[in-house]
């Protein structure tokens, strides 16, 4: 989650023994942060052991869970049969941290081997709020932590007007309500995290 509960009851001013709303919010946050990754097209949590299938004639992968940290494994496949096989002593660049450059493609590097798909095997992403980033690892940056915080402090606020146009909560006065599907400042946070593909 790209946040924790305990900052969005702070954020809300909800006192952490008031546990009413600890399901909604929790489910809220777990719900905005699979948003985010729809949003950002990629992968914002640390995740291990990620696998990204690409053509074996790519020299330039752009993987989807990034910072990169480290690439463990690179395979080929040319039939279902044979299934993956490993590609050894494979020499790669990893560059500004999400695009992995190989100087020539599989087909290159083994002749006898043409294979159609290739695989790579990575670790890499942001450590998640309410864990401590290791050597080498990037915690979530706080401006998407802090979009996150204002989108759900957001929604749990208006809840109960979703889905209206207009309210009239006593005699002649109305209300206009804005529908928001994110709020501005969290569009605009989430473009510059935005993965573009190709």
């Amino acid at each position: 989650m790209l946040t924790q509960l305990s900052t969005i009851k702070s954020r809300l001013g909800i006192d952490d023994f008031n546990v009413q709303f600890d399901s909604l919010l929790t489910n809220t946050i777990t719900a905005l942060s699979s948003r985010f990754d729809k949003e950002t097209n990629r992968t914002l949590s640390h995740t291990v052991n990620a696998t990204y299938e690409f053509c074996a004639n790519d020299t330039e992968i752009s993987v989807p869970c990034y910072p990169i940290e480290t690439v463990t494994k690179f395979e080929a496949k040319s039939s279902e049969s044979t299934g993956w096989v490993e590609q050894t002593s494979v020499d790669f660049l990893i560059r500004r941290g999400c695009i992995i450059s190989l100087p020539n493609d599989f087909r290159l590097q083994n002749l006898d081997f043409r294979p159609p798909l290739s695989r790579l095997t990575y670790t890499g992403g942001y450590v998640l709020p309410g864990n401590v980033p290791g050597p080498g690892q990037n915690p979530l940056p706080p401006d998407l932590e802090q979009a996150a915080v204002e989108q759900v402090a957001y929604w749990f606020q208006i809840r109960d007007k979703l889905g209206l146009k207009t309210r009239w909560p006593h005699g002649g006065t109305y209300e206009g309500l804005l529908q928001l599907d994110l709020l501005l400042n969290v569009q605009t946070v989430l473009k510059t995290y935005q993965n573009w593909s190709l």
